[in-house]
């Protein structure tokens, strides 16, 4: 193992459950009429993504600059103020970074929520921080920004392990090549990850998977 690479909502903040929360309270309902999406339909995607997997399968009431303007309001005091780190996040980071090894966060959300969550809990340095944003290619599930990621660290997929606590990233992370634990706890904790080649439920099975390879 060269690598891990982190997805940031729900593996190693646990934002995952305000985003839930705020999706089927206040998104969907105005987003949308008629049926709504089950929330792992599109957890793990890129917001702007999700409206084009929304207006595709389910009947859209908003424009896209609505939809985003609503996601986009609620991050900045999501991240700032109500996400809390995984349990003993830190220490798996500063185990890795003894054991040289290449730490990524690579994640749907844009790059300045990103930033957030990094400076609120001195997350760097970080060999990578890979968005969604900064790849001309479909995100997750599609497999291009973990090969963008594994391109920026210097190591072969298959040399990577990504953590990811949903279907939509552990697909992605599978159809890049690399090995895939996933992450259950919290809102998540009876998803089904069938692409991952390991399951973590809760952060002490975490640490072992990362630290016992």
């Amino acid at each position: 193992m060269d690598a891990v690479c982190f997805d940031m909502d729900g593996v190693i903040v646990n934002s995952e459950e305000f985003w839930l929360a705020y999706e089927e309270d206040t998104i969907f309902p105005r987003s949308l009429s008629g049926e709504y999406p089950h929330t792992d339909e599109v957890t793990g995607m890129n917001y702007r993504e999700i409206y084009d997997y929304l207006a595709e399968n389910y009947a859209v009431t908003v424009s896209r600059a609505e939809f985003e303007g609503i996601y986009e309001d609620a991050a900045s005091d999501l991240y700032g103020e109500r996400v809390e780190l995984i349990d003993g996040f830190l220490d798996v980071l500063d185990a890795l970074r003894e054991r040289e090894v290449a730490l990524a966060i690579v994640s749907s959300s844009p790059q300045d929520w990103i930033g957030i969550v990094r400076d609120r809990f001195g997350l760097d340095p970080l060999d990578a921080v890979v968005s969604a944003d900064d790849i001309d290619a479909p995100g997750k599930p599609e497999p291009h920004i973990y090969e963008h990621a594994a391109d920026r660290l210097g190591h072969a997929p298959a040399d990577c392990v990504a953590v990811e606590d949903s279907v939509n990233g552990t697909e992605s992370a599978d159809r890049a090549g690399m090995t895939v634990v996933g992450y259950r706890d919290g809102p998540n904790a009876d998803t089904d990850l069938p692409a991952a080649d390991h399951v973590a439920d809760g952060p002490d099975e975490l640490r072992r998977l990362l630290l016992d390879r």
